[in-house]
Protein backbone atom coordinates (compact mmCIF):
# COMPACT_ATOMS: atom_id res chain seq x y z
CA UNK A 1 0.00 0.00 0.00
CA UNK A 2 1.36 3.64 -1.29
CA UNK A 3 -1.47 6.54 -0.12
CA UNK A 4 -0.83 10.26 0.31
CA UNK A 5 -2.85 10.72 3.58
CA UNK A 6 -2.11 14.41 3.73
CA UNK A 7 0.62 17.09 2.69
CA UNK A 8 1.30 20.72 3.73
CA UNK A 9 3.69 23.75 3.07
CA UNK A 10 7.02 23.76 5.55
CA UNK A 11 8.42 26.80 3.63
CA UNK A 12 8.05 28.45 -0.51
CA UNK A 13 10.41 25.24 -1.46
CA UNK A 14 9.61 22.70 0.63
CA UNK A 15 6.62 20.30 1.80
CA UNK A 16 5.87 17.63 4.39
CA UNK A 17 3.56 14.70 2.93
CA UNK A 18 2.33 12.28 5.28
CA UNK A 19 1.97 8.58 3.83
CA UNK A 20 1.32 5.23 4.44
CA UNK A 21 4.10 2.86 2.53
CA UNK A 22 5.00 -0.60 2.06
CA UNK A 23 8.94 -0.61 2.03
CA UNK A 24 10.63 -4.56 2.37
CA UNK A 25 7.41 -6.01 3.36
CA UNK A 26 7.20 -3.89 6.01
CA UNK A 27 4.01 -1.09 6.42
CA UNK A 28 5.25 2.04 7.43
CA UNK A 29 3.79 5.54 8.30
CA UNK A 30 6.09 8.44 6.72
CA UNK A 31 6.62 11.69 7.11
CA UNK A 32 8.68 13.36 4.80
CA UNK A 33 9.65 16.50 3.28
CA UNK A 34 9.69 16.84 -0.26
CA UNK A 35 11.36 19.70 -2.53
CA UNK A 36 11.73 21.11 -5.38
CA UNK A 37 15.28 21.56 -7.13
CA UNK A 38 13.80 23.63 -9.81
CA UNK A 39 10.89 25.77 -9.92
CA UNK A 40 8.11 23.99 -11.83
CA UNK A 41 9.15 20.29 -11.61
CA UNK A 42 7.79 18.10 -9.51
CA UNK A 43 8.64 17.60 -5.87
CA UNK A 44 11.15 15.02 -4.83
CA UNK A 45 11.33 13.06 -1.75
CA UNK A 46 14.49 14.01 0.93
CA UNK A 47 16.47 12.03 3.67
CA UNK A 48 14.62 14.96 5.89
CA UNK A 49 11.67 12.80 7.46
CA UNK A 50 10.72 9.84 10.13
CA UNK A 51 9.47 6.62 8.96
CA UNK A 52 7.66 4.45 11.61
CA UNK A 53 6.27 1.00 11.56
CA UNK A 54 2.56 1.00 11.71
CA UNK A 55 2.59 -0.64 14.72
CA UNK A 56 3.74 2.29 16.35
CA UNK A 57 1.14 4.95 15.23
CA UNK A 58 -0.68 5.03 18.31
CA UNK A 59 2.67 5.65 20.40
CA UNK A 60 3.06 8.63 17.54
CA UNK A 61 0.09 9.76 18.37
CA UNK A 62 0.09 9.98 21.51
CA UNK A 63 2.90 12.05 21.68
CA UNK A 64 1.86 14.92 19.05
CA UNK A 65 -1.86 14.75 21.37
CA UNK A 66 0.90 15.43 24.32
CA UNK A 67 3.24 17.72 22.22
CA UNK A 68 -0.17 19.72 21.29
CA UNK A 69 -1.13 20.15 24.99
CA UNK A 70 2.50 21.56 26.32
CA UNK A 71 2.07 24.15 23.34
CA UNK A 72 -0.98 25.05 24.52
CA UNK A 73 0.17 25.47 27.76
CA UNK A 74 3.30 27.63 26.66
CA UNK A 75 0.77 29.89 24.39
CA UNK A 76 3.03 28.83 21.84
CA UNK A 77 -0.25 27.47 19.45
CA UNK A 78 -3.90 29.01 19.70
CA UNK A 79 -7.45 27.64 19.04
Amino acid sequence: MNQLVASFPKNKFEEVRVQINEFKGYDLVDLRVYTTLKEGEEKIPTGKGLAINVSHFLELKKAILKTETVLRENHLIDE
